[in-house]
């Protein structure tokens, strides 16, 4: 009878094992089969174009003067542009420009919207108002036009071309933060109202520990998904203002100016391999962010029980 006890207590134990909030969510996302193929295909662009220029024999600007504008082949996969340039390894360069443009606008627009939308919902009142009237200013002004315009401004003030990448991720994130902020902003409003901030204000503990340690905490859920989604439009809109010219300054590759090198018809038709490849990229990994955001909204989710 003992035993038969032991046996059953034994049972127990391994059926109700303790599983992590990232466990549960990596289990809830490992059954969204379109999220999974979005994460590999956001893997292999990443590896394409961190690791890929390593293994290539050629530069961005190494030219073969033999073979200007020839179709993919044997030494040149993917070709060669007007100048002899392997547009294979100008391709993987292109793609190290976009990626990074789009993480780091990102990450300035977590970074001022995260906090300014946690101490709107902190403070509340005048505060609230001040900053949400700000959001308000910067939702209501049309994107991609300022975007332009201060992209045109800095051409003409001839600001040269290798601090040119670092503005631009400044300003896409700069603009990009009101949506965020709200975010935040609304579930601040209703955490400050549970249990555990009435703990926090029995000890005395100062605001600057109640909003950075307590409160910003518990909405990195949310921060991560928006986050996730937000890095296929900063990459858009790096690769449409490349392409207009007045983003990433030729020589530097980037997978919107590898488009605009294409400037008429004649060359859209003869040869694609010159932007075909690069509009390729942008498409595919575009995609597969927004479905990888899609599916980790779902996972981190905990009203969704699967």
């Amino acid at each position: 009878m003992e035993s038969k006890v032991n046996a059953n207590i034994k049972t127990v134990n391994v059926d109700d094992k303790i599983i992590s909030p990232a466990r549960m969510a990596w289990n809830r996302l490992k059954k969204n089969k379109l999220a999974l193929a979005g994460l590999f295909i956001i893997i292999f662009m990443i590896l394409f174009a961190v690791v890929g220029p390593i293994i290539s024999p050629y530069t961005t600007e190494t030219m073969d003067y033999n073979n200007p504008t020839v179709g993919p082949g044997l030494k040149h996969l993917l070709g060669t542009d007007e100048l002899g340039r392997d547009v294979l390894t100008r391709l993987m360069y292109a793609g190290r420009i976009s990626l990074a443009v789009g993480a780091a606008a990102v990450v300035v627009e977590i970074v001022v919207g995260s906090a300014l939308g946690a101490i709107s919902g902190f403070y509340g009142g005048i505060i609230d108002n001040i900053i949400m009237r700000i959001a308000d200013i910067f939702m209501c002004v049309p994107f991609f036009p300022i975007l332009i315009t201060l992209a045109a401004l800095f051409s003409d003030l001839k600001i040269q071309s290798q601090y040119k990448v670092p503005f631009l991720m400044f300003i896409i994130g700069i603009l990009s933060w009101p949506g965020l902020s709200r975010i935040v902003r609304g579930q601040i409003l209703t955490l400050r109202e549970q249990e555990f901030m009435l703990a926090t204000n029995c000890l005395g503990l100062k605001d600057r520990k109640k909003i950075f340690k307590h409160l910003l905490p518990n909405t990195i859920p949310s921060i991560i998904v928006s986050a996730t989604l937000n890095i296929g439009s900063a990459i858009l809109t790096e690769s449409s203002l490349s392409f207009l010219g007045l983003g990433v300054v030729p020589p530097t590759p980037s997978w919107g100016n590898m488009v605009q090198s294409v400037s008429d018809l004649y060359k859209l038709q003869h040869y694609p391999w010159l932007w075909m490849p690069a509009g390729i990229c942008i498409l595919f990994t575009v995609i597969a962010i927004n479905l990888f955001g899609d599916g980790l909204r779902d996972a981190l989710d905990p009203k969704l029980k699967r």
